[in-house]
Order: structure tokens, then C-alpha cells, then sequence
């Protein structure tokens, strides 16, 4: 029998307190600013348009905190003189702490050396590479500006999403770093429309005169960052957080091997060789509850939510409403260190109610104490959204249990 030297419980602790659940010690320890302090945990915050409930962004943050203002968010993410998060492309589209911008400065020296970026802007970045130029040029000139200012005559270009020349050339120009995201949220005019600007007028000065580190230690330093933020993962795992390139990842896992910074250990029920930072933790308290959010790092990767929490999710956004098992935006709830149900929400903001459009729990578990806890953070995340109500509907197992329990704690109120 293979010696396993972390149980499946133990790993789930040590995973949970990595990634910033052990809210009250986090809280001492970023007490000048919560907010910031759970984004630098988690190292990014991935973005997605799907505004159903709240932007994707928002959510990790609230999972871990409880309620926070959106706008101090926004303040750092989007407002150029506030700039403390900037916007590339990390795990996907993602918000990042700005001191990281020099560790990701390789991917954005091979995407101008057309390397590692997806094939259809490497055959546009080689056929258009005077339209590249001329649309730097001119955003030099314009200053901030979402890409249909730059949509000329409208031409589309099949195989890139439908899309016309000038945004192909600016996403290439984000992708390899030449601009970025000036702002996104908060502007009325261009809703959640990327705003580009050349480079140099997006991030402080200070931050454009870091030092690049060279690639195999810019690369160490992201896996050094991935395995502080899972406590305890695979080589995938770890791979997959900053969707490193599959050769580099390895050698730099390695590396930190060797330097005994990672440990390699057996995990109850991993099919997979694991490795445990050395600075992981468990949990000291795992009773709150959460919702977590689609895009949450904690379940983002979702054959390592299956080895952590024995939990099968996957987004049904995409899937056509008849075949949808679950629901359009279900969240997965957290409660006593598990994955004990499923929550598909909606913000209905003209009736100003949260949306339960369906209530349920995985097999086994006690439908009142779950109850219990997801009526709670429900109430929660209304108060959160501005929203005076939650109204659950009748899909789930769950749905009636949670419908009474719901009524009963706004009636104690």
C-alpha cells in the first residue's frame, strides 16, 4: 500500500487556510487593507463579463471577507491615479497585484517574439505588422480608448471571435505588453468594455523600472507563488495557476524541490505525486460558511476540486438550458471545510431580490445545518448587492428546506 502521508482532511485544510478561508487570521494579518490583502493571497483575481449576478471579480473577494465596498475595488483595479491591481493575462483575463508585473514581463517578450500566444495572432501579429504599428501609434495619440475606436471599416476576421483588425491588433499589443487596460468597471459609457492606453501611461513609473528578472527565475518565482497559494498540490495544479508552459514548469518545480522549499508528499485518495510548501498550514477554523464563485482559484481547476472536495462541477453557462443539470450560474457552497451543495443565483436588480432559482445539497449531507449556513451567507450577499430580498424558487432538493429557513431567519431579524 502506498504511503500516504497527508489525509484527504488534512490536505483540505491546509488548502483551505492557502487560499485565505481563515478569515479571522487574515484579517489581522492584512488589516490596513482586507481587501487588498486577500487579492495578494490569492495572487489574481480572474475577470469574466457575466454580469448575472455580480462581475466574477467581485465574488473571491466577499468569499473570503464577507461584505466589503465594490467601489475600493474599482478604485484599485481602475482608477489610473489609484492604480494598486493591473489587468493581463495570467490564469485567463486577470487583476493583479502590480510588484507582479515584472514576473510576467517573459511571456510578454515571447508573444513579441510571436511564441507562446495563440496561432491565429501569431498568423495576424506576421500578416498585419504595419496595421500593429499604426494602431500603437495612434493610441499614443488618442490616449485612452476601447477598441472600436479602432474598427475602421468594420471588416471582421473569421476564426478570431468575429472580430474586427483593430481589436486582433490591440489584444496582441496587450498580450505582449506593449499596452494595457487603462479601466473597465465604473464607466458608464463603456460598461465592462476594456479602455487601452500605451503602456507607460498605465502603470506608475515605479513599477516600469523594476528590474525583469530572467525567465527561469521569473518562472520559479510564480510556481514559488502558485504552491504558497494551494498549500498542497500536483504538478498540474501548480502548472495550471499561471498556465505555465508544461517543460518550464517542471524544471522549475525542481528546482524548488531541490532547494527544499517544496516537499513531495502522498495525499489520501491523489492518484498523482503532490508537493507541500513549506510555509502551509492547516485551517484553525473551518466552520463558516461561503459561496464560491465559478472562477474562485480554490475550484477553478476542476479535477483538483474533485481530489480536494470529492465535488463534480462544471459551469453550465454554455450549455443548452434542457441538457443543464444544475443551473446557469451555480455556485458551490462551502460550509465546515466541504462542498456541501449548489446555489444557482441570480440578481434580480428590478424587483432588487437574490434569485434562488435552484437549492441543493450533495448526497449525504444534513439539509439543516446547510440550510442553516446558506440562508445566512444569502442574506449575506443581498445586503452585499443592495438587494432587500431573497426569494428561492422550487428546483433542488434543498429548495423547500432552504425556502422556510430563509423566511424563518428574515422573520428573526
Amino acid at each position: 500500500m502506498t504511503q500516504v502521508d497527508l489525509s484527504r482532511d488534512e490536505a483540505r485544510h491546509i488548502a483551505l487556510a492557502a487560499q485565505g478561508f481563515d478569515a479571522a487570521a487574515r484579517r489581522r494579518e492584512h488589516a490596513e487593507c482586507p481587501i487588498l490583502g486577500a487579492v495578494e493571497d490569492m495572487g489574481l483575481l480572474q475577470i469574466d463579463s457575466v454580469n448575472v449576478l455580480v462581475r466574477a471579480h467581485y465574488l473571491p473577494v466577499f468569499s473570503r471577507l464577507g461584505h466589503y465596498e465594490r467601489s475600493a475595488l474599482d478604485s484599485h483595479a481602475f482608477n489610473p491615479a489609484k492604480r494598486r491591481l493591473f489587468e493581463y493575462w495570467a490564469h485567463e483575463a486577470s487583476l493583479l497585484p502590480l510588484a507582479m508585473q515584472p514576473l510576467l514581463r517573459w511571456r510578454m517578450a515571447r508573444a513579441q517574439r510571436l511564441e507562446g500566444i495563440y496561432g491565429g495572432y501569431v498568423r495576424f501579429a506576421r500578416r498585419k505588422r504595419a496595421l500593429i504599428a499604426s494602431v500603437l501609434a495612434e493610441l499614443r495619440l488618442r490616449g485612452p480608448s476601447p477598441a472600436r475606436a479602432f474598427a475602421g471599416d468594420g471588416k471582421r476576421v473569421k476564426g478570431m471571435w468575429e472580430r474586427h483588425d483593430g481589436k486582433i491588433a490591440l489584444e496582441y499589443l496587450f498580450w505582449s505588453g506593449q499596452v494595457g487596460s487603462v479601466t473597465r468597471a465604473g464607466i458608464e459609457k463603456h460598461g465592462f468594455e476594456r479602455v487601452y492606453d500605451v503602456i507607460d501611461r498605465v502603470l506608475p513609473a515605479d513599477i516600469l523600472a523594476l528590474p525583469t528578472p530572467n525567465e527561469a527565475d521569473a518562472q520559479r518565482e510564480l510556481m514559488r507563488f502558485a504552491a504558497r497559494a494551494f498549500g498542497v498540490a500536483t504538478e498540474t495544479d501548480l502548472r495550471d495557476y499561471f498556465r505555465m508552459p508544461v517543460a518550464a514548469a517542471k524544471q522549475r518545480l525542481n528546482e524548488l524541490v531541490e532547494a527544499g522549499e517544496l516537499r513531495p508528499v502522498r495525499v489520501e485518495g491523489w492518484r498523482h505525486q503532490a508537493y507541500l510548501d513549506r510555509s502551509a498550514r492547516p485551517a484553525a477554523n473551518v466552520d463558516r460558511a461561503a459561496l464560491i464563485s465559478p472562477f474562485d482559484p480554490l475550484i477553478w481547476y476542476r479535477d483538483r476540486t474533485e481530489r480536494l472536495f470529492g465535488f463534480h462541477y462544471r459551469l453550465e453557462i454554455y450549455t443548452p438550458e434542457a441538457k443543464r443539470r444544475f443551473g446557469y450560474y451555480v455556485l458551490p457552497v462551502l460550509h465546515r471545510g466541504k462542498l456541501v451543495g449548489r446555489l444557482d443565483l441570480k440578481a434580480d436588480r428590478a424587483s432588487s431580490a437574490l434569485l434562488v432559482r435552484a437549492a441543493g445539497t450533495e448526497a449525504g449531507v444534513e439539509q439543516g445545518p446547510a440550510a442553516e449556513a446558506m440562508a445566512g451567507e444569502l442574506q449575506r450577499m443581498a445586503a452585499w448587492l443592495g438587494l432587500e430580498r431573497v426569494a428561492v424558487g422550487r428546483r433542488g432538493n434543498l429548495a423547500r428546506v432552504l425556502s422556510a429557513t430563509v423566511r424563518r431567519q428574515r422573520a428573526s431579524r
